[in-house]
């Protein structure tokens, strides 16, 4: 009973130890000290900035520009408007390029060496069409003015302290990419500091940082208070397709920090981003985080030099752990021997046969993959799909379904300890089998589901042919991790840490507890304590992996290293103890908690559901339509798709990337945009397209008849091929200007243009659209009138 005590304080201290670690702090008045970063002063601005939609080139966009180069009149930063061009071809869809013209807003706090390199605190204020924008990007604005103001409270700085805020960063990081590949201010800059969002609340995580990072890392271990990252979180993001404006800050060779908050992604780019959903904690973490940093190197003499990479987490309240990499071998020996001990010492005291280590590595192994099928299993079994518009179902929800997740991985990690305490318990290998191929049955192939279960039941029958003594199953358990610790430090020793501490304390009460056969209140003790800790610092990093991927195998990883600590406590005593049945019921209730995510309906006010509504017109043929995505359909679309009383079909369109669900439609008249191609002096071509009076997008379609190539957007110079037959987006943000595009041609051809204009609003002379309920929202450009045609030139 001692050990069942134990564990069930493992898990209640730490997850508590979890929760603490990760709980907010609370925003401070406008009446604290003028040196220090007050959250409600920073959320007046947050209020004031983000109560509507801003995307670049709307008029709100200009306002919310006005405002910061008031609030930077105000704090005595000189502020200047620098116009530019943004010119981005995307490496998500090849063959595309996004321009505009954009406005970023500088403001200057000068040092007392104004020739030392100066650091920028950097956000971008527009937002996504649809979106308020509270979180995305205006607490970055607010975080950048307040902690500017707190480092001018504190005196004159070392070096200039800049404020650089960017426009048309949701439209491809069009003001980063003007600001850092041509304005002539940016040279001055030696770190940035960015602050973004993706969600409206959670810990301020710093997570991505330059190249050589060793100095910046260095800084951040002296300063950070409570911090939140990890050399794991800047690895992974370095693997993925996501992109801030820190991307172009990094491809100009400067260095710099990026900051954001994950959590509440609901509100991601949705209109349910504002001010009052903002968590007020998180603008506090956010400016803390940011001015502890920014502020000691605004005052230092140098700033951080570039050094090798460092292997770093935060490990509780303001700890940072950081070390070289070659460490990691050291911390590697240390376990080994540890480990060598512990079994040597145990090994005296009874022995226990060989074969009971690798049954322990096989029912560890069971245990990860066979929880990664399981979970894969509950995921289908939620009904969401995947993709973020699809999850925003298990979104609305997020606290029940983290804690289904939770409670599955758990569950299914004691159950493969409790098992091997029993004799003949074969059977077992057949819940990930079955789970796992079950996967398969909700409309696809589940190759994750699959492999995982087919892996996890095969090794399970070798691992449960035989009861096993807890002192083998646990020396085999940290074996594993020992050898999974040794190939992550070879092939990734910035992730290598997530294994090595778990692992370091798990031989360390391996070791003082003689691989776990002592018994006794001490014993238990010391190894709750040990599971308490090293659960309570993984709670975080599986709660931060939670927020970031809809991918919840990837909980297996925690499982891995839970079970080197856990196991001790985990593996009862043979015969039917109550210890048995911690798992089955954790598993059971993670997986009625998923039936219960399944049945809800989750659509309220706070939580509503997205739709989405446009109106077509194509000049050339003379038709209109409403249409909207099949995957967005509700009782609302259908009504609003009739609402000029054509009838409901699935239609395609050129002008739609997919066929949607469509109506005809009243046809309303537009003037075209005026397009035009003409030959230059210097024997090139030169295509202009004006959008017409009102359209804040323009969309192109370019498609050459010979070998043709973009060379110039707006005077900025480019190389964008357009292959023969092929066609190449391009898409200009144009309620400042007409596009202007220079081409060349390898000889004479002729050149097809698809045009679509599109208006941030609902046509006026066709039927308005029905009120939406309170449970359903407009997503992105949703209301907007689309004007479509082509033109053909030839030279």
């Amino acid at each position: 009973m001692g050990r069942l005590l134990a564990l069930l304080a493992a898990l209640v201290v730490g997850s508590w130890i979890a929760f603490t670690n990760e709980k907010l702090p609370e925003s401070l008045p406008v009446s604290t000290p003028a040196t220090e970063f007050a959250g409600e002063r920073a959320f007046a601005d947050v209020n004031f900035m983000g109560p509507v939609p801003h995307p670049i080139g709307s008029p709100a966009n200009a306002a919310v520009r006005d405002a910061i180069v008031g609030r930077m009149l105000l704090l005595g930063l000189n502020p200047q408007v620098r116009p530019g061009v943004g010119v981005l071809q995307s490496k998500r869809a090849r063959g595309s390029l996004i321009a505009a013209p954009v406005e970023n807003i500088v403001g200057v706090l000068p040092g007392r060496d104004r020739n030392a390199p100066a650091i920028a605190l950097m956000a971008h204020y527009d937002s996504v069409p649809g979106s308020p924008g509270a979180a995305d990007d205006i607490i970055g604005v607010a975080s950048a003015l307040e902690t500017i103001r707190a480092i001018k409270a504190r005196g004159v700085p070392a070096r200039d302290v800049m404020v650089v805020i960017t426009d048309g960063e949701e439209a491809g990081l069009l003001g980063a990419n003007a600001f850092f590949r041509r304005d002539p201010l940016s040279r001055r800059i030696g770190l940035v500091f960015n602050m973004e969002a993706r969600g409206s609340a959670g810990r301020a995580q710093m997570f991505q940082t330059s190249p050589q990072n060793g100095g910046l890392i260095d800084l951040f271990q002296r300063t950070a208070r409570k911090p939140s990252s990890s050399s794991l979180a800047v690895l992974v993001y370095e693997k993925m397709p996501n992109d801030t404006d820190l991307t172009e800050t990094l491809k100009a060779g400067i260095a710099g920090l990026n900051y954001a908050i994950i959590g509440s992604q609901f509100d991601y780019h949705s209109p349910t981003a504002t001010p009052e959903n903002l968590d007020r904690g998180s603008l506090q973490d956010m400016g803390t985080q940011v001015l502890a940093a920014a502020g000691a190197a605004a005052f230092a003499p140098q700033l951080p030099a570039r050094a090798p990479l460092l292997v770093y987490s935060n490990l509780f309240g303001d700890v940072l752990i950081a070390y070289p990499a070659w460490v990691g071998w050291v911390i590697i020996v240390a376990a080994a021997l540890l480990l060598a001990f512990a079994v040597r010492r145990a090994r005296l005291a009874g022995e226990f046969p060989a074969a009971d280590i690798l049954r322990g590595m096989g029912a560890l192994a069971f245990g990860a993959l066979g929880a990664a099928a399981v979970l894969e299993f509950a995921r289908r079994l939620t009904g969401a799909s995947f993709g973020y518009l699809e999850q925003r179902f298990l979104l609305a929800q997020s606290l029940r379904w983290e804690w289904a997740v939770m409670l599955i991985a758990l569950g299914f990690l004691m159950i493969s300890a409790e098992e091997l305490a029993q004799k003949q318990r074969r059977w077992v290998a057949l819940v990930p089998l079955a789970a796992g191929l079950a996967c398969s049955a909700f409309g696809e192939f589940d190759m994750i589901g699959a492999v995982c279960g087919v892996l996890a039941a095969a090794i399970g029958i070798f691992a449960y042919g035989r009861e096993t003594s807890r002192k083998g199953a646990w020396a085999g358990a940290l074996l594993l991790g020992l050898i999974v610790t040794v190939l992550l430090q070879a092939l990734a020793p910035g992730a290598a840490y997530v294994v090595a501490w778990p692992l370091l304390v798990g031989t360390l009460g391996a070791a003082a507890t003689a691989l776990g056969a002592r018994r006794g209140m001490i014993a238990f003790s010391v190894l709750m304590a040990l599971a308490a800790i090293s659960l309570g610092w993984q709670g975080g990093l599986s709660h931060f992996a939670f927020e970031a991927l809809d991918l919840v195998p990837i909980f297996a990883l925690p499982m891995v290293t839970a079970g080197l600590v856990l196991w001790p406590l985990a593996q009862p005593e043979p015969g039917l103890t109550p210890a048995r049945y911690v798992g089955i019921g954790l598993l059971v209730g993670g997986l009625a908690l998923t039936l219960i995510v399944r049945s809800a309906d989750p659509w309220s006010p706070r939580y509503p559901d997205i739709s989405y509504i446009g109106y077509t017109v194509d000049q050339d043929i003379g038709k209109a339509w409403r249409f909207s995505p099949p995957e967005t359909s509700s009782g609302w679309d259908e009504q609003a798709l009739r609402g000029d009383g054509g009838q409901v079909a699935t239609l395609t369109h050129w002008s739609w990337r997919k066929p949607m669900l469509a109506a005809p439609a009243r046809v309303v008249t537009v003037p075209p945009p005026a397009i035009d191609l003409a030959r230059t002096a210097a024997g090139g071509l030169a295509l202009t397209a004006a959008a017409p009076p009102g359209a804040r997008v323009l969309n192109l379609q370019l498609r050459a008849s010979t070998v043709a190539r973009i060379t110039a957007v707006a005077g900025v110079a480019d190389d964008l091929a357009l292959p023969p037959g092929q066609w190449v987006r391009v898409r200009w943000m144009a309620s400042k200007g007409p596009l202007a595009l220079a081409l060349q041609a390898a000889g004479p051809g002729r050149l097809d243009v698809r045009y679509v204009a599109a208006f941030d609003d609902w046509p006026r002379d066709v039927a308005a659209l029905p009120q939406r309920p309170t449970d359903i929202m407009p997503w992105d450009d949703s209301d907007s009138t689309f004007v479509a045609g082509t033109r053909a030139y030839a030279w």
